[in-house]
């Protein structure tokens, strides 16, 4: 039995880098493609957005003096490579998928729309949001925010390569401590990363939990949408 029926699942383009400096790791991607088949052949519909981080990040351009809005086109067009690259490692292991993009750009992938997102999740089939919102200044973590609203997710997974929110970073404090629940005026009032602020203030206006959690650990995807106490949960 799955606890969450209809996710979104988040996940950063260096994610998909897995052991190298840039770019997709194609076994990285291969994992990540087994995990989102097998909670779909159980029955779960699955939207995913990807940001683009291992290929072009905007922000990371405007230090180095691009223009900040084209920069950020620029991150949006790198969120459509990966997806792309997500939709053709499902379609090789038979899972159906297709990839929405913000920004038309026919016939590289169709133009967003909730009707056509409610449509392809009823016929069993992966939607992938690529170019965030199709506007500068906005994060994919935003664009996750929004699409998990707007097909009225039960949950936002943001699939991440820590098991999930911690008092400081466990990568660099030792003495860190996991929290396996947090409300989300908990979470601002103690300055916790866990989304940048747009994005979650968002989901506690529009009450989308988000449930942080190690998505590099196979099975763990499985395990959070049955609803196993994996991750931190972040809710009202």
């Amino acid at each position: 039995m799955l606890k969450y029926k209809r996710v979104l699942l988040k996940l950063s383009g260096e994610a998909l880098m897995g052991s190298q400096s840039h770019g997709i790791d194609p076994t990285q991607l291969k994992t990540y493609a087994q995990q989102i088949k097998t909670i779909v052949d159980k029955g779960a519909q699955v939207g995913i957005v990807i940001g683009g981080g291992n290929i072009f990040r905007g922000v990371s351009g405007a230090a180095q003096g691009f223009d900040r809005i084209n920069g950020d086109y620029m991150g949006m067009l790198a969120t459509v490579v990966n997806c792309l690259a997500l939709q053709s490692a499902l379609e090789s292991i038979q899972c159906k998928a297709t990839v929405l993009t913000a920004i038309k750009m026919e016939p590289i992938a169709e133009f967003y729309s909730k009707r056509k997102t409610r449509s392809l999740l009823e016929e069993g089939q992966v939607v992938i949001f690529s170019a965030g919102t199709g506007n500068p200044y906005f994060t994919t973590d935003t664009a996750s925010a929004l699409r998990a609203i707007e097909m009225q997710a039960d949950v936002m997974l943001k699939g991440t390569r820590v098991d999930g929110v911690y008092t400081a970073d466990p990568e660099k404090d030792s003495k860190a401590i996991k929290y396996q629940t947090l409300t989300f005026d908990e979470a601002y009032q103690k300055n916790l990363k866990v989304m940048d602020l747009t994005s979650f203030t968002m989901c506690k206006e529009n009450n989308m939990p988000i449930i942080v959690f190690d998505m590099n650990t196979s099975g763990n995807l499985e395990k959070v949408v049955a609803g196993e106490p994996i991750g931190t949960l972040v809710s009202n």
